[in-house]
This record gives C-alpha cells, structure tokens and sequence, in this order.
C-alpha cells in the first residue's frame, strides 16, 4: 500500500482547492528555476532512474524518450504535444488531473518542455472534456499571471507557451501520430512509423507526445529524486499509478496506489468490494476496454503492473480497471466493446476497418443466439487477422478483448451456438459492407 506521504496527487478528490495559490501551498512550482538550471542532462537523467514509464498505456521509458529529441535545434522548432485525449471507456485519471491538479501538469509541461528544447506546448483535450478544458484554460491563465510562462517563464531563461487545442470525439485521435494530424488540420489517422514523432512530428518538426499523467509527476520526481521514485512499486514497474476502478463495484473510484499493488486489494479496499461479494465476481478487465479482460481465478492473484500483466495475456494500459460480476452477461459486454471499436475505427486499414465489423456482427449473433460453431472459428481468425497487421496499436486493441474472451469464456460461447444448418438461407449481404448500412439492421 501506498504511504500517505507518497502520495502525488494530494488533491485528487479536490478537497483542497485547485487554484494555484492552493496549489503552491501544496509545493507545486517550488523551486522551479533551480530544477532547471541543473540543465536538460540532469533532468533526463534523474527521470531515466525512476524509471518512469508512460502512464497513457504503450509503458515507454519517459527518459529515453525524452533522450530521442535532437539535442540541437536547427531550422525546425521543437514542440511538446500532451496527450490528453481520454476516450478509452473505464479510464478517467487525466479527467481529474485536469480539473484538480492541473498546476502539476502545467508545471510538468514548463520542464519537459526545456528538457527537449520546446518553446511550445499543445495540450490535445477530447472534446466531451469542455469543462476540463475551461478549468486548465484557468489554471494557465493563473500561472501568465505569476509568471510561470511566457517570456523568461519562471525566472528560468526559458520561453515558454501552452496552447489548448479541443479535439472532435473521435478515439482514433488518442493514437499520437493521429493526434498531430488533428492538431494541422487534417483528417486524425494514423502515420506510418518511422518517421517518428521525435524526429519528425507536429508540422513535421522534432515533438515528443506524452500522457498527462505522465507528465504530471515529473516534478515531483525531480524534487524528491529518481531514486525516490524507483523504491517504489516494482523494480521496472515503478512509482505511483493513478487506478480507474468501474463497473460491479460498490464504490466506483480514481485512487492513487504503488505499482505493483494486488487486484484483489485495489477492489477490495479503495472501491468497497465486488457487488455482491468477491465469490461474485466473474472477469475482470485490467487497463481499459483494449486490455484483454481476466477471469477470477487470475484476479485472485494477479498484480498490477505492466509486467505481471502482459505475463497474463493482458496490460496495464490505462489502469481502467472494469469489474463484471456474475450477474452481467459477458458476451453482451464484449459485443458491445466490439460495436464501439467498429464505430471508432478510422477506416484507413482494411483489416481494422472490415474486421471490426466482423467481430461485432458475429459476437451479436452469439449473444442472440444466432451463431453457429463455425462462427466461433471465423471470429477466432478475424482477430488474427487484425493483429500485426494494421497501422497502429488500435487495430490490435479491438481485437486482444475478443481474444480474452475466446482464450477465458470459450464454453460460454459455444453453449449458445447452434450445428450448422442443413439448408443455409441465402444471406443479402455483400462481402463488403459499409457499416453504417447495417446499423439499423443488425442494431
């Protein structure tokens, strides 16, 4: 468990106030000029050994992807993108950040900014967060007042200014390089990789896009040390972690733990326990919608971190962790994460685009009992199908949760399929289907 006094987020249920007076009172912006003037070196370094990893749900190491930045600018800026597109259903930790400690962020941004040589940052907020946004527009107004940005911000030598740019709603748009097409303008799809951002991002210029969590603690980091940070948690699991608990819970919760911290505990302790008690619970999804979800035998046991996870056929993730108890039927819930990855997807790889649709429409005839056996066997290849073969990570994240399932609750499905039928009806369809020509048929 995690001890008071590590806490980073002491106003993660705003009960301290939110303004920056409140928030200094709170040390945020406490000796902000002298962690910078111990240069760009130092801070890298120091964020190198706490071994911060991404908290948006890749696990990258924040250090050395602070390390891939040019070192020199040349004839092209450098920007700083935070990625605050919260659109994976079970998360809502950057929500919080930036309605009740936005000032972490803001300072976070100032020097990870001078860190890769960035005058600029954009913060990318998802449309639905408004208010989110209105706040953080506050709270950056608060810090031009006191000087923290802007010209010579903070007393450091360094210019430096926060841009907030609202996006459309569209999930896709989480995806980094899909963000930076937002933010120009375009269509948000995907980029092929490499160029990487680092090298060639934002405008085509060197940026670096981080999560807001992430970003959020490396002051704390580098006040209290990387060391600090490193002795907890798990060693490459480590610091504190912001959990998302939801679903069949009693008391549904954002709480600040240890990596590494038991299931079991995190539900059991912080969201008052499985509805209708821990013999209760059925699966449990661990980081968020594209996670692979995991029975109760696993949860018993399992801890939470990225290592433990990925051992387990899961991830971390977000740490949007989705409790389903014994009294909802699991084959509805994952038809129904299918239909959303099938709205979400961007359309720009046909094996995400038609496969999405086909894992939807097929784990729609199993809930309805519709489906046959083969059925199970076309499903199971669909995802595969997907997997490795798509552009970005999202393809594969609509197809690891049908995995899951398959790989957890594979009896609960074929209990409601059916032998192929003798005389087969001729089906309408054609092999390639807009989606939305369906949506009222198959709904």
């Amino acid at each position: 468990m995690l001890k008071p006094e590590d806490k980073i987020f002491k106003n993660l249920y705003n009960n301290l106030g939110w303004e920056i007076e409140k928030s200094i009172e709170r040390d945020d912006w406490k000796n902000t000029r002298d962690l910078i003037s111990k240069g760009r070196e130092w801070i890298i370094h120091e964020v190198k050994t706490s071994e911060l990893r991404g908290r948006g749900g890749a696990g990258f190491s924040t250090g050395l992807k602070w390390s891939f930045a040019p070192k020199e600018v040349g004839s092209r800026p450098h920007y700083l993108v935070i990625n605050a597109d919260e659109s994976e259903p079970g998360t809502c930790k950057d929500r919080d950040i930036l309605r009740f400690e936005p000032q972490k962020l803001i300072e976070g941004c100032l020097i990870a900014g001078y860190a890769v040589n960035a005058h600029i940052c954009y913060i990318y907020i998802r449309g639905e967060y408004f208010n989110e946004g209105q706040r953080l527009q506050e709270a950056i107004n608060q810090a031009y007042k006191k000087k923290y940005l802007g010209k010579n911000a903070c007393g450091s030598g360094w210019d430096f200014d926060i841009h907030i740019h609202y996006g459309a709603g569209a999930y896709i748009c989480g995806e980094e390089t899909a963000l930076l097409e937002s933010i120009e303008g375009n269509k948000g799809q995907p980029r092929l990789k490499p160029p990487f951002p680092a090298l060639v991002g934002l405008y085509g210029c060197p940026t670096i896009v981080n999560n807001v969590e992430t970003i959020a603690v490396v002051p704390t980091i580098l006040r209290r040390g990387g060391k600090w940070f490193a002795s907890i948690g798990k060693p490459k699991n480590t610091g504190t972690k912001i959990f998302c608990i939801s679903g069949n819970v009693n008391s549904p919760c954002n709480v600040e733990e240890e990596m590494g911290i038991p299931l079991k505990d995190l539900i059991e302790k912080h969201a008052g326990g499985v509805i209708g008690g821990w013999d209760n619970l059925q699966a449990v999804i661990p980081g968020g919608s594209s996670m692979p979800l995991l029975p109760k035998k696993i949860c018993e046991t399992i801890t939470m971190d990225f290592d433990s996870l990925i051992e387990n056929k899961s991830g971390l993730g977000t740490a949007g962790i989705v409790v389903i108890n014994k009294n909802q039927d699991i084959v509805a819930c994952m038809a129904r994460i299918a239909r959303f990855y099938k709205h979400e997807s961007c359309g720009q790889c046909t094996p995400c685009r038609e496969g999405a649709g086909w894992m939807w429409r097929i784990l729609d005839r199993v809930t309805k009992r519709k489906a046959t056996f083969s059925d199970i066997e076309l499903l199971s290849d669909v995802t595969k199908q997907i997997e490795g073969h798509t552009i970005c990570a999202f393809g594969e994240g609509s197809a690891w949760p049908v995995q899951g399932l398959l790989r957890h609750f594979r009896k609960e499905i074929e209990s409601r399929c059916r032998e192929e039928p003798l005389i087969k009806k001729k089906v309408d369809t054609p092999y390639l289907v807009d989606q939305h020509l369906l949506e009222n048929k198959n709904a």
